[in-house]
């Protein structure tokens, strides 16, 4: 059997049981080889209840740097026998399987082609450990121990993580480095050297930082001058709010007096709080909610009426498997329908797609100017992918002479000075109107509004000629909004082509490497990756270029897709799907079979023709 030889470029997975304290082990284990300079793109699969069923862990090492997934398993580290037999099959032919030996598995259970490196882990804990908890516990640190050895890991990188970590917590410190050691020891006088996989020192992390999409959100809220946040608690979107709470706790407290100032309200329901961002944005506070696929769905009605009264409001939709309850810990594309076009009657929203957490943090905080800006709801469209799991990532940077982007708003003086005040009258020919904050001034400032039909002057009409002017003015603010919001890269093949490709969001790290794959074998495309909804004009340029562009989303209804044919009018023909919807990440791998399997019978039939 020949056994996969690979030097910084493997995917290693972990099969463990929700509840086992294996996370932040694995956590560990990812750290140290970034650590060692290599870059390291780390994956959580968990169930949705809290303990007990199974978890993975998947960790790709690769010194490109490459952050999507794969696709296939290298190495499984099976420590759930619930899930033996699903994780064996996924490893890939010349692959290894580590697992706990403690109780020897016929050979039945196991595969020829794949090297099987058992360790009794259970036997060393139990000799050396009487507490059960601790038993559970380090049994985790010491396959890590073990893995060090057999991937060629310095123990003196955990040792380093180890003090960071438990800095004036000597016991806890000491125990870990012991749990770490008891697992190289077996492996160096049983096992002997390292695998064909292995771990060298390199130069690839640079100044990368690494942290999840849901912190740089709540980071970006708070440069971005977000003051209100009002949310109910939904997987995969709650822990923008904690990080908020966090980031607000030690940037927005007035070290003199104590003074916290901000916000935060967790409310009873998804309505409840909508309803105070939407109350929050009237009155000119910058203010947020965060949820996922459920939530939008009982906000809609809030979202109409933040429309058509023109209230600045961010939601940031992490999304998740779908539809209805769906599946909450898994991710997808799946909200774009839902979200592009929120509630009842005529409604379009500005939607922004952040690829990573260094987007994630920009895009939060642009969201709340562009809000401002267009006075109307902005959606961050992030998903479980990004939200959830930890990347390296390009570090954060704010300019601190910035000035946030109010928009138009109308002071006393300028009324005072009889300006005209049309609180829905499009003036300067974009769409926006002017508006002004409550209590601006006791008499020219006021008006009343609501989400019914209205005159330019706010007034309560049900005539259809002034429906029709609303409407045709927010329809002009929403071609004003697609230059405005940021806009898509495009990525030139090497060599002209016919073919192009458009994705967007946490697709991106899977799509960049299918293209490096795909030109290596010929496949040329030009791609663009869409960076938010409304389109430029520059999509429909960039599709008329091509005689076929494949829409790569992970949806079943490939609803990006629908999106470009109904707005820009596309013929549909034109547009190829690539599909995915299973819950998990895309794949390079995917990605480029797709692709592949398209265009290769095309150049098989082209040259039969030439022949």
């Amino acid at each position: 059997m020949k056994c996969i030889e690979a030097v910084n470029d493997f995917v290693i997975k972990f099969a463990n049981v929700n509840g086992s304290g294996s996370a932040s082990a694995n956590e560990l284990f990812a750290k140290a080889i970034m650590r060692m300079g290599v870059p390291v793109a780390p994956r959580n699969i968990f169930p949705s209840n809290i303990q007990g069923l199974p978890t993975w862990y998947e960790a790709r090492v690769c010194e490109k740097g490459y952050s999507g997934r794969r696709g296939g398993v290298d190495m499984m580290v099976a420590m759930n026998p619930q899930t033996w037999d699903a994780d064996l099959a996924e490893i890939e032919p010349g692959g290894y399987l580590f697992y706990d030996s403690t109780r020897p598995l016929p050979a039945s259970k196991l595969r020829s082609d794949v090297q099987v490196i058992g360790v009794p882990l259970t036997e060393i804990t139990n000799a050396t450990y009487t507490d059960p908890r601790q038993r559970q516990l380090f049994k985790n640190i010491i396959y890590v121990g073990a893995l060090s050895v057999l991937l060629d890991v310095d123990a003196a990188v955990f040792e380093k993580l180890f003090a960071e970590q438990y800095k004036g917590k000597e016991r806890l410190l000491d125990s870990n480095v012991k749990a770490l050691h008891l697992g190289r020891d077996y492996v160096r006088e049983h096992l002997g050297g390292r695998l064909g996989i292995r771990v060298e020192k390199r130069d690839n992390v640079g100044d990368q930082i690494f942290i999840d999409g849901n912190s740089a959100v709540g980071l970006g809220m708070v440069y971005g001058g977000a003051t209100v946040a009002a949310w109910y608690p939904i997987t995969p979107s709650t822990s923008v709010a904690e990080a908020f709470q966090k980031y607000c706790d030690k940037f927005r407290v007035d070290a003199v007096t104590g003074r916290q100032n901000y916000a935060i309200v967790q409310a009873e329901d998804e309505l409840a709080s909508i309803g105070m961002v939407v109350g929050a944005g009237w009155n000119g506070a910058r203010a947020f909610t965060a949820t996922s696929g459920p939530g939008i769905s009982l906000m809609t009605e809030f979202i109409g009426l933040a429309y058509f009264a023109e209230i600045p409001v961010t939601i940031v939709d992490v999304q998740r498997g779908g539809p209805s309850t769906g599946m909450p810990t898994r991710t997808q594309q799946s909200d774009l329908f839902a979200a592009g076009y929120a509630s009842h009657g005529d409604t379009k929203h500005v939607l922004l797609f952040p690829q990573d957490p260094h987007e994630c943090f920009v895009h939060a905080a642009a969201a709340l100017d562009l809000a401002d800006r267009l006075q109307t709801p902005v959606f961050v469209m992030t998903d479980l992918d990004i939200g959830m799991n930890q990347r390296l990532c390009k570090p954060f940077a704010w300019d601190d002479s910035k000035q946030y982007d109010r928009g138009k708003v109308m002071t006393a003086e300028e009324l005072e000075a009889g300006k005209d005040f049309g609180r829905y009258k499009d003036v300067d020919g974009d769409g926006i109107p002017w508006r002004t904050l409550p209590g601006t001034h006791a008499t020219k400032g006021s008006y009343f509004t609501r989400g019914t039909t209205r005159d330019p002057y706010a007034r309560y009409s049900e005539r259809g000629p002034d429906y029709i002017y609303n409407m045709e003015r927010l329809r002009r603010k929403f071609k004003t909004a697609a230059n405005l919001v940021p806009q898509p890269e495009v990525r030139a093949a090497k060599q002209k082509t016919k073919f192009g490709v458009i994705y967007f969001g946490s697709t991106t790290p899977a799509m960049h490497e299918a293209l490096e794959v795909l030109e290596e074998g010929g496949i040329h495309l030009d791609a663009m990756r869409l960076c938010a909804f409304p389109f430029p004009d520059s999509v429909p340029k960039f599709i008329a270029a091509h005689d076929k562009v494949f829409v790569v989303e992970q949806n079943c209804d490939a609803q990006m897709r629908a999106m470009l044919v109904n707005e820009l009018e596309i013929n549909p023909a034109q547009l190829v799907k690539v599909l995915h919807y299973d819950g998990t990440p895309i794949t390079a791998r995917y990605i480029t079979r797709a692709i592949r399997d398209t265009l290769q019978p095309a150049a098989a039939d082209s040259q039969k023709e030439a022949a």
